[in-house]
């Protein structure tokens, strides 16, 4: 898909018109804190509309992991678009503000019904050491359980 400023523009605005009336309706229903105090959500550089364009414009890439897209696609090639595009560590600490927005879009005026599909950065997290990745297999898994299940129901009996 070619990426044009026109789309990039036609997909904010729809976004944005989105947000502005959630926004609105939510501003008077803001959950109190432990203490009774209502919290303060101060402004990012990046609007949540914006936040929210970025995210939906991963899909409609070819990109592997949304690091690199947001790195080298966002504040590289659409930085004109995005001009105060912040770094990619506090824009993951940004996504967590627009979830409910964006699932409501998706859910009403975008997609609709849910198919099954489902998107995960492919960014790989490592678990164990390389030198043990093979030992720690299932087979050695399900004899760690069953030794432990055996002990259980030996303590049990008696």
């Amino acid at each position: 898909m070619e990426i044009t400023k026109d789309k990039v523009t036609e997909l904010f605005c729809i976004i944005d018109e989105f947000y502005k009336v959630f926004d609105a309706e939510n501003a008077g229903k803001l959950l109190l804190g432990e203490d009774g105090v209502k919290r303060r959500r101060r402004k990012a550089s990046l609007s949540d509309s914006e936040i929210m364009t970025i995210l939906l414009y991963f899909h409609f890439g070819s990109f592997r992991n949304f690091k690199h897209y947001y790195l080298f696609f966002i504040r590289g090639t659409l930085k004109s678009y995005f001009p105060n595009a912040v770094s990619y560590n506090r824009f993951v600490e940004l996504e967590s503000r627009v979830f409910f927005p964006l699932m409501f879009f998706l859910n009403l005026r975008a997609f609709g019904r849910c198919t099954g599909i489902t998107f995960v950065d492919s960014t790989m997290i490592p678990i164990c050491h390389n030198l043990r990745r093979y030992a720690n297999t299932l087979q050695t898994l399900l004899s760690f359980l069953k030794h432990r299940l055996l002990l259980l129901y030996a303590y049990r009996c008696l």
